[in-house]
């Protein structure tokens, strides 16, 4: 991990530091967990994240609605 400097307005710093001291973390956490949330929206990688999706096509169309059934069949 390297340590970098950011120029950011008053009031963006201290919603930081605020959120920081309500989820009891540091300011560097949060604001890497922003810099993570903000490039897996703007690559695309929450669409990747759910590419199973519909990978095991099985030709049934009620699958959702039987889905506790299929669950506990035996």
């Amino acid at each position: 991990m390297k340590r970098t400097t950011i120029f950011a307005e008053d009031y963006l710093l201290d919603e930081v530091k605020s959120l920081a001291k309500k989820q009891k973390t540091s300011v560097a956490t949060v604001v890497r967990e922003a810099l993570v949330s903000y490039l897996a929206v703007h690559k695309g990688e929450q669409a990747a994240e759910l590419s199973f999706i519909a990978i095991g096509a099985s030709g049934e169309s009620d699958i959702a609605e039987r889905h506790e059934e299929l669950l506990w069949q035996k």
